[in-house]
């Protein structure tokens, strides 16, 4: 395996249920529930699942902007959450997220020249000479115009904002950059091209991206690697053609059963989960997919599975394979 960019290794975050009067804690919410996996330089690992499975928790504690309950995330070798915190600034411009909603993570009353050049005079990477030109720049290559500048958010559309997200993300020059649903509140049409101006950036900055989606289809087209998550845990890990042509998990072969097949003489066999996803502050004992599995059996039911390798970096957390 070529070094990795970032390692993820047995992440948990657990967050505390209180109750009565003096705020006890009673129990806990399992939104991260030991999860690995590893990114290299350069590539986009995309990481998928179900509403309410973890996904942005994994990217938020990844970035430290939550605290881990356990685990390790190391960014080049070292552990994000062991760096002091003034060393910690200094690494941020390494480390972007671009955020689901391109809407709400602006600020309405700051024009967009300000809010992308804004990081630049925060971290000291520019002198305010230069911070004009750097954003005009930053702007072009998000396919917006230089008299964009000086507008507000609310004078641009949806697919206009979300290139702005990604503009002030870029501006930083980082290594690592955490896209969390990007392209999910935009329209069909706007989605390619926004996917299409994250693969450009990627060839021509050599961006390595963490994608965090729940459509399968725009997965498939922009990640080389693709992470299964369900309830918290890691399911499935493999390259996104091993994965779309072999999956071994019933939790992924039900996932690729949904996506739409773009001939209309195919028809592919749907796999109907049955329930609903159980709650991460009451787990299932075993395997976490033990209660919607069609094929589970006793052991599945008592025994956590181990997520292993069956070949060719193909990781799979499953009795039955």
């Amino acid at each position: 395996m070529a070094e990795a960019l970032l390692e993820v290794e047995h992440l948990k975050k657990y967050f505390p249920v209180n109750a009565g009067f003096l705020g006890r804690t009673v129990g806990q919410v399992k939104a991260v529930d030991d999860v690995s996996f590893h990114i290299r330089a350069g590539e986009t690992f995309g990481l998928v699942g179900e509403s309410g499975s973890g996904k942005s928790t994994v990217g938020r504690t990844i970035l430290r902007l939550t605290d881990k309950t356990a685990g390790e995330v190391r960014f080049r070798g070292r552990d994000l959450h062991r760096i002091p915190e003034p060393e910690l600034r200094s690494l941020r411009p390494k480390l972007q997220l671009i955020f689901q909603d391109p809407y709400s993570s602006l600020n309405p009353r700051v024009r967009v020249g300000d809010a992308i050049g804004e990081a630049l005079l925060d971290h000291g990477l520019a002198p305010r000479g230069e911070i004009r030109e750097r954003v005009l720049e930053t702007l072009a290559a998000c396919g917006l115009s230089s008299y964009h500048i000086d507008r507000f958010p609310h004078e641009f559309s949806g697919g206009q904002r979300q290139r702005i997200g990604i503009a002030r993300a870029i501006i930083l020059n980082p290594d690592l950059i955490v896209a969390d649903e990007p392209v999910s509140a935009l329209d069909v049409s706007i989605q390619a091209q926004i996917i299409n101006l994250f693969r450009r950036l990627q060839e021509t900055r050599g961006l390595t991206y963490l994608f965090i989606s729940h459509d399968l289809s725009v997965v498939e087209h922009l990640c080389s690697r693709i992470g299964v998550l369900y309830l918290g845990t890691m399911m499935e890990t493999a390259s996104r053609d091993e994965l779309f042509e072999r999956p071994l998990h019933p939790y992924t072969k039900a996932l690729l059963s949904a996506v739409p097949v773009p001939i209309p003489k195919l028809k592919r066999e749907r796999i109907v989960l049955k329930g609903d996803i159980p709650s991460p502050a009451n787990p299932p004992s075993g395997c976490k997919f033990h209660t919607r599995c069609p094929l589970a059996v006793g052991r599945c039911r008592e025994e956590v599975p181990e997520l292993r390798n069956v070949g060719s970096e193909h990781y799979v957390a499953c009795h039955l394979v």
